[in-house]
């Protein structure tokens, strides 16, 4: 959104005509600006990632209690170790994290 410089009004935008090109102007007062025809990057930026911390560790699943009713859907094996969450609102269920004591593999359950 531009302004004018001279009276505040919000300046409106006309396309571009025959030769002369788009441009802003004011509806009140005989104020106007042309537009650049292009934008130009001057420099771009590399993204760097930054490194995330799991939420879940090694140390806490091998420390966690651990049920024989859970069955992994890799290995059908029927160990595993549990850590529950409480990620949505209060009336929600929790949200169970697995981790298979045969092949290691992980799942949710919520």
């Amino acid at each position: 959104m531009e302004f004018c410089p001279t009276c505040g009004m919000l300046l409106k935008y006309e396309l571009p005509h025959m030769t002369r090109p788009a441009r802003f102007f004011c509806p009140t007062c005989p104020y106007f600006t042309q537009l650049a025809p292009k934008v130009k990057i001057k420099r771009k930026q590399r993204l760097v990632k930054k490194a995330v911390d799991p939420v879940i560790t090694n140390d806490d699943l091998s420390n966690a209690p651990k049920t024989d009713q859970a069955h992994c859907p890799n290995c059908g094996h029927n160990k595993a170790a549990y850590i529950q969450f409480q990620t949505r609102s209060a009336d929600e269920p929790m949200t169970i994290n697995f981790r298979c004591e045969k092949c290691n593999h992980c799942w949710r359950e919520d």
